[in-house]
């Protein structure tokens, strides 16, 4: 499998990046590449909102848009798949070309603005997966936006989580995307506090006694005052989880001058240590009670168990598939096997936030010598 991808790397890299990822798509629907190496670590298998990950390694929202390839994407190794983003109606997002590349920063950006096939399509997909068995080991995410056009964001929502809540093992509210205009508004505790409110009683009433978890997706443009007002909004609410996090807005100096004037979100290794740190600071945040899905920079095993140490209890990886090819799936979870051997524990859940608990132990001790 790895052959074949150093084959088809410098083609595919020469392709528009969005034209690549839809041949890449065809291929996967068409058997190509055949299913890879899996991790069976009764170490990584983690247990959340009543479902079982296989590991901990899932595959972010963005990739699979209209739930076309969760088989396959599952059959790669991924513990979870997050389909999405959908909106009701299908739109064609921003103009292209919307998606550059920096491979030698194996850096992303991308101004998307959600271009899918909207919920008809996406969920004919979903369940006709959902019907085949056997069905491949793993959970299935499905992330929801709003279209371009709404002007009432609750109605968008409302409909997603009323028409796929059923259907999925979990839901993410993406309100983080920064390609579409006005979404990063409903960060703001207030509307934020009345947008939960209201999805959450959509969620009771139309799933019955087991509705799916609901998470909610951020940014990792807030600054730590916006991030402790969220923290206290979303404590008062019995939001589910946290995927930490979405695409930034910020360049890095180091970056091609070219590259960086694009506009839109940037992913990728340079993401790594601010999705990091939003991670700490939210675990801290919330005292651990509300579960993170780390994402942001994650090219290698080292990236994932630090962030894991940092507060998640998964991960999620995207740039790094384009950059490294699928048995970075394998090989992210065989580095986090290793480093939780190294360190002592038994089991992926030991692991998670020890690296907020020193630091929250060195401040006291700190402030106390002072």
């Amino acid at each position: 499998m790895l052959d074949l991808y150093k084959i088809a790397r410098p083609f595919m890299f020469r392709m528009d990046p969005e034209k690549a990822h839809n041949l890449t798509l065809k291929a996967l629907k068409t058997g190509i590449p055949a299913k890879t190496k899996t991790t069976n670590d009764p170490a990584l298998r983690v247990t959340l909102w009543d479902h079982v990950f296989p590991n901990p390694v899932g595959l972010a929202a963005g990739f699979d848009k209209n739930a076309e390839v969760i088989g396959p994407m599952l059959n790669m190794g991924f513990g979870f798949v997050e389909a999405g983003t959908v909106t009701p109606k299908p739109q064609h997002g921003n103009p292209k070309p919307r998606i550059f590349r920096d491979p030698k920063h194996e850096a992303v950006i991308n101004r998307m603005g959600f271009p899918n096939e909207g919920i008809n399509h996406f969920k004919d997909n979903l369940e006709k997966f959902l019907s085949r068995k056997p069905r491949p080991a793993g959970i299935v995410g499905l992330n929801i936006g709003m279209n371009k056009t709404q002007t009432n964001p609750v109605k968008d929502y409302s409909l997603l989580v009323r028409q796929l809540g059923p259907l999925a093992d979990y839901l993410t509210i993406n309100i983080s995307s920064p390609n579409t205009p006005g979404l990063r508004n409903l960060q703001e505790p207030d509307a934020l506090t009345d947008l939960l409110g209201q999805l959450l009683e959509e969620r009771t009433k139309s799933c019955g006694q087991n509705p799916p978890p609901l998470l909610l997706k951020l940014a990792p443009d807030l600054d730590e005052k916006q991030q402790g007002k969220i923290a206290a909004a979303l404590l008062d609410t019995p939001i589910d989880g946290l995927i930490l996090t979405n695409t930034t807005l910020a360049r890095p100096d180091y970056l091609p001058p070219d590259f960086s004037a694009e506009k839109g979100g940037l992913s990728g290794a340079p993401v790594k240590d601010i999705a990091t740190a939003v991670i700490r600071n939210f675990h801290h945040l919330t005292k651990g009670r509300i579960p993170i899905i780390g994402l942001g920079g994650i090219s290698s095993g080292d990236d994932a168990y630090e962030k894991i140490k940092a507060g998640a209890s998964l991960v999620q990886i995207y740039s790094a598939l384009v950059f490294h090819g699928p048995n970075v799936v394998w090989e992210i979870n065989r580095v986090i096997s290793e480093r939780l051997k190294q360190d002592g524990f038994t089991h992926i859940s030991e692991a998670v936030g020890t690296d907020a608990k020193k630091t929250k132990t060195k401040r006291k001790k700190t402030a106390h010598e002072t």
